[in-house]
């Protein structure tokens, strides 16, 4: 902040080009994380009254009787949420990097 002042720009030139550039590249990982970890327990909301993919499958499975498959799939499709989500944050992350 002190170099940007210095340079003559105001307080809200400074923030957008010097500051939040670099506050962006800091929060990117741990912000991907968030997101990662908050999809993996979505899952807890299961216990409350929310139809979410863990009580549709428990729900599918009192009426077939067939839990294998479902948690089976069930599992499949997280892991394929979270590696999707992790990959795309992977790219985002090296990409801000990249200017470093």
């Amino acid at each position: 902040m002190e170099a940007a002042r210095s340079l003559g720009m105001n307080y809200v030139t400074a923030m957008r080009y010097v500051i939040f550039p670099q506050a962006f590249r800091r929060i990117i990982p741990p912000l991907c994380n968030e997101f990662i970890i908050l999809l993996k327990d979505s899952s807890l909301a299961s216990v409350l009254p929310v139809m979410e993919l863990t009580k549709a499958a428990n729900y599918i499975n009192t009426r077939t009787f067939a839990g294998f498959p479902i948690y089976l799939s069930l599992a499949v499709l997280y892991f394929l949420m979270t590696y999707t989500l992790s990959n795309i944050f992977g790219v985002v992350e090296r990409r801000m990097s990249v200017s470093d």
